[in-house]
């Protein structure tokens, strides 16, 4: 067994704000290996860093972010998961997060949210921004809507991908090589199936789980021999993972 990546979920959101520049420099800060991250695209064709289609969960406006422009995005305050611990926030540019991760040895777990809005185009679009900014090799691309994930794969062959799930089946692991991805990224409880971890080992697929935020977890991720751990907390996940005795 080896070490897991710890991917700070959304950040350091346990933190900060959920998908702002403030949480992913603390994860930054806190060491953690990587982000992971949600994309949407915006009415005039940004990609903006948020978890829901519609900013009213995370900030003090209302309304879908594709019948937004970036400018209008700016408007508002996205610190209403977490105001005591921020006075401010804006919203994301993947550009600008990139901008950010660049100079550090981090990797970005990228989810196209897909699963609601078909946003034309996105797929595209970050592959390219990817590319341009060099970063091909410290990005995976992840997604409940699977079929985002094989057009990623049309423009890209040899970018990384993850099939994000929740309630899969027992075949998921044959579902996974079946459709030439490099992780499956399944709900914790997903890996009870009888000899789930061994099957995605022996068909070269990395188990990148998520949300894990207790130490009892953290720790169980590691028995079981899981390649990533997505949290909020990557200080503590971090803890957990280095003061593990690997083989």
């Amino acid at each position: 067994m080896k070490r897991p990546v710890v991917w700070a979920h959304r950040g350091a959101s346990g933190y900060l704000p959920e998908n702002t520049l403030e949480a992913f420099q603390k994860a930054v800060d806190m060491g953690a290996d990587g982000i992971e991250l949600d994309i949407h695209k915006t009415k005039d064709g940004q990609l903006v860093v948020i978890h829901d289609e519609k900013i009213d969960r995370t900030s003090d406006g209302t309304g879908y972010v594709k019948d937004y422009t970036l400018e209008e995005l700016r408007r508002y305050n996205y610190n209403a998961t977490m105001p005591d611990s921020c006075s401010h926030a804006n919203i994301p540019t993947m550009r600008e997060v990139f901008e950010l991760i660049k100079p550090t040895k981090l990797s970005i777990n990228i989810e196209i949210k897909t699963g609601i809005v078909f946003y034309e185009g996105i797929e595209e679009d970050i592959v390219a921004l990817t590319k341009e900014y060099d970063m091909e090799d410290r990005v995976i691309y992840s997604s409940f809507n699977h079929y985002s994930i094989m057009k990623i794969k049309e423009i890209d062959p040899e970018a990384k991908t993850g099939f994000l799930y929740m309630d899969g089946t027992l075949d998921m692991p044959e579902y996974g090589q079946k459709h030439g991805v490099n992780a499956l990224h399944p709900a914790l409880y997903n890996v009870q199936y009888p000899n789930y971890v061994e099957d995605c080992h022996n068909r070269g697929l990395a188990i990148n789980t998520w949300t894990v935020n207790s130490k009892k977890y953290m720790k169980m991720a590691c028995d079981m021999g899981l390649d990533g751990i997505i949290t909020n907390y990557p200080d503590v996940a971090l803890e957990i993972v280095d003061d593990y005795k690997w083989d």
